[in-house]
């Protein structure tokens, strides 16, 4: 009895699914190439956003910003009020992944609860969607050119005489995109087991920095690591700007959560296994991060030393002083760059199906085309030939201007938190306004679901608004940031595309009306 009420609860999942991901432009395709099949189960849906995130990684390599603009306070005490605010926004997500658990999610949220006499929910929609893709196009980017800068990084510790040219960096990036890319197209049901063991190697390998790190390395005071704050490196005049800024550091690792809702249409009973997945996601991925800086913190030796390495990234220089041998280096670092693989096949497969959503519900020119799942292999393989073709491109502008490249790659941050904030906005209004919401199995505790939903806003604000500001004045092209301007372009491009085609070829499955939304409608075309 109980195996029988399971199998039509994933049925009635899956029905969802394919009701809400099913614009009537698309549906001349047939129902096998409309669809995905759902074989990932609860671990693998966990591991997914954990390994794609890689959050205490990603720190340990870019925590050097943070000392140039607060210091040690603002990476301890900033990273607790960014796990706070992080997990405040996942659990506001959550929310609506377990009402609503499609592919298209930020995009398709916008439209669902896009208010009467805001505009055509349509148009709302189809910036959001831009918006997202072109976030998780530039997370896959950087995360491919921070791995083949790492090796970078690891050839002049061995090797003394050799000079990193950026054409280096660009191939090592394709070499690191070219594992993943095939195993999302031959190999996709190793994406279960290849996270899981991603996962096991993210959590075990914090252990061993750890035990490494506050075993053989010299100790920094308490007060060095909790009480010294630095805001007098970066230009800034007023200190309380330079340690918001410092906030950014520990803001970068957290985002990237919402990875695993793209893949909704492969999860089993994804309205609960999803939003389960995001906020484990954060508070595993914030307490190894808060661990680990404050393990470097302790570790670290003489600051100048290590953020002025000859080896690109600080971690490898503290490990070599703590280590002292060239070979544990760059053993160590050999594990970091395993999970950058995993993640990139994470970050692939999530931006691939993000892609083909959109594309079935007509947000891309030629979207008939990108809308296809591939009869045999079973993934949409024009969305990830795509993708993978737009990430190469982009990894060719490193060759002529690495200032130009980290300006598309400054696109991440930011447009992830535009794609967070818009929605949850839209969300809150709908509940400040009374009408009704019909919850999933996962919502949060009557009394705290508007005051979370309000301070994720009030975070989300706060670090969207310093996510463009200069990491330091004043400012040259080289310490500008082209986040605020790069992602001003995608906005406009949205606005054209809207203008030229969009509004006639983009058709959101589910109607947005109000009515609609309070159940008192059925769905219609919006």
């Amino acid at each position: 009895m109980a195996g029988n009420k399971l199998e039509l609860k994933n049925r009635t999942v899956d029905t969802q699914e394919d009701k809400l991901d099913a614009p009537s432009s698309q549906r001349a395709l047939s129902r096998s190439q409309q669809t995905l099949d759902r074989y990932i189960n609860f671990i693998p849906t966990v591991a997914f956003p954990v390994t794609l995130q890689t959050s205490w990684e990603a720190l340990s390599v870019s925590f050097g910003a943070g000392l140039l603009n607060g210091g040690p306070t603002a990476l301890v005490w900033g990273l607790l009020l960014c796990l706070v605010g992080t997990l405040t926004i996942a659990l506001s997500l959550a929310e609506m992944a377990s009402i609503t658990p499609v592919v298209g999610a930020q995009y398709r949220w916008t439209a669902l609860y896009s208010p009467r006499g805001f505009g055509p929910p349509a148009f709302w929609s189809l910036l959001q969607g831009w918006i997202t893709c072109f976030a998780w196009i530039a997370v896959c980017t950087q995360v491919c050119f921070l791995e083949g800068t790492i090796v970078q990084g690891l050839i002049i510790l061995n090797n003394s005489t050799y000079i990193p040219q950026g054409w280096h960096g660009t191939l090592l990036a394709y070499a690191i995109l070219a594992v993943p890319l095939f195993c999302n197209i031959f190999a996709r049901r190793v994406l279960a087991p290849l996270e899981v063991l991603g996962g096991i190697v993210h959590i075990a390998l914090f252990v061993v920095f750890v035990v490494v790190l506050v075993a053989m390395s010299p100790r920094s005071s308490a007060g060095f690591v909790f009480a010294t704050s630095i805001t007098d490196q970066s230009g800034y005049s007023q200190p309380g700007v330079s340690w918001c800024l410092g906030l950014l550091a520990t803001a970068f690792p957290l985002g990237g959560f919402d990875g695993v809702i793209h893949m909704a249409a492969e999860v089993k009973n994804a309205p609960l296994r999803i939003p389960q997945a995001m906020v484990l996601t954060v508070l595993i991925n914030g307490a190894m991060a808060w661990g680990i800086i404050v393990t470097i913190l302790f570790c670290i030796g003489d600051p100048s030393e290590v953020s002025q390495t000859p080896y690109m990234y600080p971690i490898i220089q503290i490990l070599l002083n703590s280590t002292g041998s060239k070979g544990a280096t760059t053993a160590i670092m050999a594990f970091i760059l395993f999970i950058g693989v995993v993640a990139v096949f994470s970050t692939l497969a999530s931006v691939s199906r993000l892609t083909w959503a959109f594309a079935r519900d007509g947000g891309l020119p030629f979207s008939p085309f990108f809308a296809k799942v591939h009869p045999t292999l079973r993934v949409p393989l024009n969305s990830l030939l795509l993708i993978t073709a737009i990430v190469m491109l982009l990894n060719l502008i490193n060759i002529g201007s690495t200032t130009a490249f980290f300006a598309i790659l400054s696109l991440n941050t930011l447009s992830l938190y535009l794609s967070y904030i818009i929605p949850i906005v839209l969300f809150t209004i709908h509940k400040i306004r009374g009408f009704y919401v019909p919850y999933g199995p996962f919502k949060l505790p009557r009394g705290l679901g508007l005051p979370i939903n309000i301070f994720a806003i009030c975070y989300a604000v706060f670090i969207a608004v310093f996510l463009p500001w200069p990491s330091a004045v004043p400012v040259s092209a080289e310490t500008m940031n082209y986040a605020g301007p790069v992602l001003g372009f995608v906005i406009m491009l949205s606005i054209l595309d809207w203008m030229i085609s969009g509004r006639k070829r983009f058709r959101v499955p589910v109607d947005v009306r109000q009515g609609d939304v309070d159940g008192s409608g059925d769905e219609t075309q919006s």
